[in-house]
């Protein structure tokens, strides 16, 4: 029996909604996972976090693995007692992070070693560390494989060389998760924009077989339009019957043009991060509550947002907290934006359902992007 299934509920052209379901609780699909680097989505309580209609979070094995420890959360209990969260938990391998984060890696066929940002003291990670400090000391639900991402661009050859080497760790990676019943394991697509390559990536991924496939490897500097062009054929390469994750992705208008295209899952840190700076995401786009000319708007920030940030507070009120740097301001943006992801996917389930998909990402288009 899988530890994970998903049952479709509708389809509107390549866009789907549906139900991925778990031990412990279901992901209503298309999914926004607020991100919990560190066991904690930044600036909110785990309740305010269930407020807005997160069914999932994620966390990240990189940061973990370094603080706390993976074997000392396991003492505590465990990612979900720790942190106080009782929905399903997704946690990157880590991968991603030792590219981006690390000042010092080296890649081997082995394993990655890697100096530590925060002391610089070195580490080791195998695909098998990864899966145990995932499954067995953290106790995530979903657990994802280790890879090798590249940043973009990437010449053929060197995203030819991590897309091979993350399908042999694939491999190790399923060998080392072995049969749960509790707990799934996605593997990763990669191949940079190159079609032939993440057609390659899919094809031993699948061979392989996995409860959930990952689109890796995007939104490390491509841009907007080069996404969409990978992802124009890249989800239809992986199985139909499973779900489809795009990895740290990304602005509104890149949520509703994966699912376009045929994504279920995303996560990224934009919508935390931007409220710690004094964005709003709202239905016509973000606003700057920085900006002078809100220091005397008495609107709320985006009434058809449900959330007490969006309908109970003024934008002149948020103005304030944002200049003088009060932490509040930075809970009550935080709290906003993830609530605006939330409703986003909401409202991108019930178009789909609706058979109104492609008129909505018009409209959301238009607004986000001016036409």
């Amino acid at each position: 029996m899988m530890a994970l299934a998903f049952e479709l509920a509708a389809t509107d052209g390549r866009a789907r909604t549906g139900v991925l379901r778990t031990a412990r609780g279901d992901i209503r699909t298309p999914a926004f996972m607020p991100v919990g680097t560190a066991a904690t989505v930044k600036a909110l309580t785990v309740d305010q976090v269930a407020q807005t209609g997160a069914d999932i979070l994620l966390g990240n094995t990189y940061h973990l693995m370094l603080r706390p420890g993976p074997e000392r959360m396991q003492r505590l209990g465990g990612l979900h007692r720790c942190m106080r969260w009782d929905r399903p938990i997704l946690t990157d391998s880590g991968g991603f992070q030792v590219m981006s984060l690390s000042g010092i890696s080296k890649v081997s066929e082995e394993a990655v070693t890697f100096a530590s940002h925060i002391d610089g003291s070195r580490h080791v990670l195998t695909p098998e560390r990864s899966i145990e400090i995932q499954a067995d000391r953290l106790g995530s639900d979903i657990i994802m494989q280790l890879d090798e991402c590249v940043s973009w661009p990437a010449g053929r050859d060197r995203a030819q060389a991590a897309m091979q080497l993350s399908a042999r760790w694939a491999a190790r990676s399923k060998a080392a998760f072995g049969t749960r019943d509790s707990q799934a394991l996605f593997g990763i697509q990669q191949g940079s924009t190159v079609e032939d390559l993440r057609r390659e990536s899919a094809e031993r991924l699948i061979e392989i077989g996995f409860d959930g496939y990952a689109i890796g490897g995007l939104a490390v500097g491509e841009g907007h339009e080069a996404m969409c062009e990978v992802l124009d054929y890249a989800p239809a390469l992986l199985p139909a019957d499973r779900p489809r994750y795009l990895m740290g992705v990304g602005k509104p208008v890149d949520l509703v043009e994966a699912v376009w295209r045929g994504v279920d899952m995303f996560d990224c840190v934009l919508p935390t991060r931007a409220g710690r700076h004094g964005q709003a995401w709202t239905w016509h786009g973000p606003i700057n509550l920085k900006n002078a000319r809100f220091a005397e708007d008495e609107a709320p920030l985006d009434p058809d947002v449900p959330c007490p940030t969006s309908q109970d507070y003024s934008r002149a009120y948020l103005h304030h907290l944002v200049r003088a740097d009060e932490i509040l301001g930075k809970i009550l943006l935080t709290w906003h934006n993830i609530a605006f992801y939330q409703a986003l996917t909401a409202a991108m389930r019930a178009a789909i359902a609706g058979g109104r998909f492609e008129a909505f990402r018009r409209d959301l288009r238009a607004r986000h992007l001016g036409g």
